[in-house]
């Protein structure tokens, strides 16, 4: 009995262990934006102003692009610097964007037969967007210079939230689910959403956003541990590595992931 009780208790002492996460400040700087995109490996923070998408580098100038045409974007996905693609969701429209911010190709759903109603966009490997179709409420990963789909995923049944994917899976936030597929389109992992209204990856790795503060999945584990954390008005926020950013509408906070 003795001995059931130790281990009982060295389990739950790491488990403990653990579950202690923080984020521990390293700067913050003061920024002016509308929405904050990412900060990459190379401290480049990409952001929008109004209808304007900039990129900074961390000891140059910053660079720009906007389309007078389309709007406001949507969303801004860098996960490939190479290919950024805008989405500008009012004209169901993406531009794929170089690293200097040119354009390289156009896809109008609006021309595409069979037609495509289009509410989230995220970067696939090769020419491939993922892509949701709201009219018949699925997972998509089309190939742009093509015109044909390389995938599809059974339909989901609640508003998606969010949709974030490197060149071997893709992630989608519903107000019900927390998916993950692999670029075949197979579902590999399903979690309940308990209040998550955002998130963003790395590596695989995990940042979720509720009401009340931040939580991290590990690419290794099917746990999401609250992350500790001092009070502060989080307007975006972005992983990359193991540091965090957080932007509070007039600062951009730079944090190290610490993981006990």
């Amino acid at each position: 009995m003795t001995l059931i009780r130790y281990i009982f208790l060295m389990f739950t002492s790491v488990i403990a262990a653990q579950s202690q996460i923080e984020l521990i400040a390293v700067n913050s700087t003061a920024l002016k934006a509308d929405q904050i995109i990412a900060v990459d490996n190379f401290e480049t923070t990409y952001y929008t102003i109004g209808n304007i998408l900039y990129k900074k580098p961390a000891d140059k100038p910053a660079i720009n692009y906007s389309n007078v045409q389309l709007g406001f974007p949507t969303t801004v996905n860098t996960f490939n610097p190479l290919k950024i693609n805008v989405f500008y969701q009012d004209f169901n429209t993406v531009l794929i964007l170089d690293n200097r911010l040119a354009e390289i190709f156009k896809v109008d759903f609006n021309i595409k037969q069979p037609y495509k109603n289009v509410s989230h966009v995220s970067t696939g490997y090769d020419n491939t967007l993922w892509i949701f179709n709201q009219d018949l409420q699925r997972l998509e990963l089309y190939d742009y210079k093509n015109d044909k789909l390389r995938a599809t995923t059974v339909p989901v049944q609640s508003n998606v939230l969010g949709l974030l994917s490197d060149y071997n899976y893709c992630w989608m936030l519903t107000e019900k689910y927390l998916y993950q597929y692999t670029y075949f389109g197979s579902l590999i992992s399903k979690l309940d959403n308990k209040g998550y209204t955002s998130f963003a990856i790395d590596n695989e790795n995990m940042i979720l956003k509720t009401e009340t503060g931040l939580f991290y999945k590990s690419k290794k584990a099917e746990t999401i541990t609250t992350i500790q954390m001092p009070k502060l008005l989080i307007n975006q926020f972005s992983l990359t590595n193991e540091t965090v950013y957080i932007y509070d509408s007039e600062k951009l906070h730079t944090y190290q992931l610490k993981i006990n």
